[in-house]
């Protein structure tokens, strides 16, 4: 996964930096005074190692603030000792909590959370138009539009020839392809198809979010997907029991949809799995451990870097750093569905005559592997 908003945050800044992690879920009174108790003791902690009080007083106006993201969720704080650098919400609460102050920043509580990190397109649509609700991986909840996470549209097609005959009590249809009532209903829902997926096709092509779920009446769900690009289509996840407009209000499609993006995550996490042992079995395209992955990343070699949280090299944070900064990607890849040698491994841009060598066979640290 390409990160280049957390290159621009880190690149031409020097230390030292302020590192913090926490969750910030609040779902009722006890659990907003925990997080404030469990600030004030990160504060300290940070105020003791060198942090300003001043960035330290900024910090803590924006993490207790209260607003309206809901769901279990976390926060993520980098800053220099004159300006926060990056403020985020997490898609889920990280690993372990922290705050440091020192020469470097943290990253891999924020990076073991990649797989989590799933732009999502949610459609609800009926034969009249439908709702779009963008969400960024940063904006946990799907419903909300709050730190510029979620984006809410609705798209009216504006032909209801049904409506209209019901509200005149008269079949007067205007220039349309047939005499034929029914033809008509139809023309006007397979209109309304086309303005929804106009704006839907431009949407996924300037946003690119992982996902499009489509949830509605069954009959427009399928004028809509006749009318989208190649490209939309294949992003398109079908969920049930969603209506325009009420579909987040019920408890079973929010289960749904948590399916359908576990369903997701399970998918790239095999397909990168899977990679993983085909460049591995011929030996190009990819290195493992922390010396070759250090090694291909001094190169500029490393298209991307995954590992296996819980089990990291305890050079992983400088691995990581040297990452973001030569635009190289990072995924957290769970050790259960491969257990990477050594915990740490790397996609290759390119091979030649000087790139580490691994082969399948010295993979010890393959769980998966018989």
């Amino acid at each position: 996964m390409k990160l280049p908003w957390l290159k621009s945050a880190l690149e031409n800044n020097d230390g030292p930096f302020l590192s913090v992690y926490l969750d910030t879920t609040r779902t009722d009174p006890t659990t907003a005074s925990e997080l404030e108790a469990r600030w004030k003791k990160f504060r300290d902690q940070a105020a003791s190692a060198g942090a300003p009080d001043a960035l330290l007083r900024d910090i803590e106006e924006s993490i207790l603030r209260q607003h309206s993201i809901g769901g279990r969720h976390g926060r993520a704080v980098l800053a220099t000792a004159d300006r926060i650098l990056l403020d985020r919400v997490l898609p889920a609460p990280p690993q372990k909590e922290c705050i440091e102050w020192g020469d470097h920043p943290v990253l891999l509580p924020l990076l073991q959370l990649t797989p989590h990190a799933v732009s999502q397109l949610l459609i609800e649509v009926d034969r009249a138009g439908a709702d779009l609700h963008l969400r960024a991986p940063e904006d946990p909840d799907l419903s909300r539009n709050t730190h510029g996470g979620g984006e809410n549209t609705s798209v009216e097609g504006g032909h209801d020839e049904l409506h209209k005959a019901r509200a005149t009590g008269a079949d007067s249809g205007r220039g349309w392809r047939s005499d034929n009532f029914e033809a008509r209903v139809e023309d006007s829902w397979e209109r309304n198809a086309e303005a929804v997926a106009t704006q839907v096709n431009k949407l996924v092509m300037e946003r690119k979010p992982h996902v499009v779920l489509l949830t509605g009446d069954v009959r427009a769900e399928g004028l809509l997907k006749a009318e989208l690009r190649n490209e939309v289509r294949e992003r398109i996840v079908e969920l049930s029991g969603g209506t325009r407009g009420q579909s987040m209000e019920r408890e079973s499609f929010r289960e749904e949809l948590a399916r359908a993006l576990a369903e997701y995550v399970a998918g790239v996490q095999e397909s990168t799995a899977e990679k993983f042992r085909e460049t591995q079995g011929r030996d190009a395209g990819s290195v493992a451990g922390p010396g070759a992955v250090s090694e291909v990343l001094e190169r500029g070699q490393a298209d991307e870097v995954i590992f296996n949280p819980g089990r990291e090299p305890k050079n992983i944070e400088e691995l990581l750093y040297q990452a973001i900064l030569t635009d190289a990607g990072v995924y957290a890849l769970d050790s259960e569905v491969l257990a990477l040698p050594d915990g740490v491994a790397a996609f290759l841009r390119w091979d030649d005559d000087s790139t580490p060598s691994n082969s399948i066979a010295s993979m010890s640290g393959d769980g998966a592997r018989q």
